[in-house]
Formats: C-alpha cells, sequence, structure tokens
C-alpha cells in the first residue's frame, strides 16, 4: 500500500488529468473504427481511472463518470 500527500492545487490537477484521459476513452469508445477487443481493453483502463478519480475527486465531481449497464 503506497500513501500520497498532495496539496490542493495538486489534488485539483490529478482530478482534471484524470477526467480528461476518461472524456477521451469515451470519446473513443462511441468510435466504430476500434475493434471490440481494443474496446474492452479501454473499458477496464475506465474503470481504474474512474477508481482513481474517486479517491481524489469528492462525489459531485465523479458522479457524472458513472457508466450506466447499458454500454458495458
Amino acid at each position: 500500500m503506497f500513501g500520497l500527500i498532495v496539496n490542493g492545487q495538486e489534488q485539483k490537477e490529478l482530478q482534471y488529468l484524470i477526467k480528461r484521459e476518461m472524456d477521451e476513452i469515451l470519446f473513443d469508445l462511441e468510435d466504430h473504427r476500434i475493434s471490440n477487443v481494443v474496446k474492452n481493453s479501454m473499458e477496464e483502463r475506465y474503470k481504474i481511472l474512474f477508481s482513481l478519480l474517486q479517491r481524489v475527486a469528492p462525489k459531485e465531481e465523479y458522479i457524472s463518470y458513472i457508466r450506466s449497464k447499458k454500454y458495458k
């Protein structure tokens, strides 16, 4: 287990970076040219990023990134 101490500005920067990466994944998941194998890997990465976002952001910030079952 690792610990991480960050100040408020660093926390906001982490939130921004994670959200940006998640937005890119969501955009790419809509692309019909990407194979399902790659999309499955992207879904796994999204889950990891979402769990990281939950650790550094308040609920109001990450609630909009919860994916519904119909997209999975």
